[in-house]
């Protein structure tokens, strides 16, 4: 396909595919699957090699958060019955910690609840930092702590921390259906401040609430503008008790399309398959492996992934490795760029306007039936007596 060949040159160039290019990709039919993702594959393996970075997530504190994001368990109002907890102390965060990287997680992210810290909540996330990278030479950790205050991104990164993680979650036009408590330009500012104090950017998305191709197009060009160093990509878990719950609009073959979608803009960073693979790739994660570089091992923030071993074979049988500590995650041209863990200097130029695609008509969708069985609330690990899953 001309498309593919083109977008393939773009990748190995770093240059920015257009918005129809983009959108050609979502749009993609399932006969043509399997050479969108040999494609992308091939510009994943130009940055990235064969190599797997495994992250591990602990909860810091659970459930009664003040914003009504739609998408989440833990925001107000939120009636699934997961976990709810307070503050980890230090030594319970670095003891879970440990279990992550037993298992061969790389990355830490460290995860809490709420609309954003307050300096003693920073003052605590600090220890925690501290004392995990005691007792885990060469870890890296992310926080994810909300929106920031002045100062607080500083105050991390003097802790040890080497990543803040802050999703835009959705397009700035459909942010507002999401979330009312705060805003997209709120979300980017705390992306700004993370990296001016020489953090590594964490940033990625949401799919699957209901937003068309174009909205997806929209907030993935925002990324590659916003530049972070990495890009994870959930697919939205449908937690009964939340507003979301009935919004089951993914196939395994959509989610191939976005995250190629994703890779073809964003080549040369790290693309990580996060929450919702189980619940929507299910027997084709394996292929999603061609696409990203970073996986989530084990369980998220309050739902239950597959088990950690199983997330090893998975990416040994694939043909795939994981990354080790001591190799350097990002491509040179991007660490020198930047340093800490890549490069966050500079932005691409914004996306231009394209052809307008409509969210999938709820008719259509009458063959995606809802995977409920799929959906388990955390009931291990952070937070309980239960030994955790990594």
């Amino acid at each position: 396909m001309d498309l593919l060949n083109t977008l393939v040159d773009k990748g190995l160039r770093r240059e920015l595919p257009t918005r129809e290019e983009a959108l050609a990709v979502l749009a993609t039919p399932d006969d043509e699957l399997l050479d969108v993702v040999a494609a992308a594959g091939k510009v994943r393996r130009e940055w990235f090699g064969r190599r797997v970075k495994l992250n591990y997530l602990v909860n810091l504190k659970s459930g009664l958060c003040p914003e009504d994001c739609s998408y989440c368990s833990q925001r107000l109002g939120s009636k699934a019955e997961i976990l709810k907890y307070t503050w980890l102390k230090p030594d319970e965060a670095s003891k879970a910690a440990a279990a992550g990287v037993a298992g061969g997680a790389k990355r830490v992210c460290l995860v809490a609840s709420g609309r954003g810290p307050t300096d003693r909540d920073v003052d605590r996330v600090s220890q925690t930092i501290e004392a995990i990278k005691e007792q885990n030479e060469g870890v890296e950790v992310c926080a994810c702590l909300g929106l920031l205050s002045d100062g607080q991104a500083d105050r991390l990164r003097s802790a040890g921390a080497d990543a803040y993680n802050h999703n835009l979650n959705t397009s700035e036009g459909t942010y507002g259906e999401i979330t009312t408590t705060h805003t997209y330009a709120d979300r980017v500012e705390t992306v700004h401040q993370a990296q001016a104090a020489g953090l590594s950017a964490c940033s990625g998305l949401i799919a699957g609430m209901g937003e068309s191709d174009s909205d997806l197009v929209d907030v993935v060009f925002a990324l590659r503008e916003l530049d972070p160093d990495s890009v994870p990509v959930n697919f939205l878990i449908p937690f009964e008790g939340t507003p979301l719950a009935k919004e089951w609009n993914l196939t395994p073959q959509r989610c191939l399309r976005i995250l190629a979608m994703v890779r073809f803009v964003c080549p040369d960073v790290e693309v990580r398959l996060a929450g919702g693979r189980e619940v929507h790739l299910r027997s084709m994660q394996p292929l999603a492996l061609h696409l990203v570089n970073s996986i989530f091992l084990g369980d998220y923030l309050t739902s239950e992934g597959q088990a950690g071993q199983a997330d090893l074979d998975m990416i040994a049988d694939a043909g795939f490795e994981v990354e080790g500590a001591g190799t350097t995650t990002l491509p040179g041209h991007r660490v020198d760029a930047g340093g800490g863990c890549g490069s966050h200097a500079g932005g691409c130029a914004p996306c231009g306007d394209g052809p307008e695609t409509e969210t999938v008509p709820a008719e259509a969708t009458a063959d995606r039936a809802a995977r409920t069985d799929l959906v388990s609330v955390r009931r291990r690990g952070a937070g309980t007596d239960l030994a955790p899953n990594a």
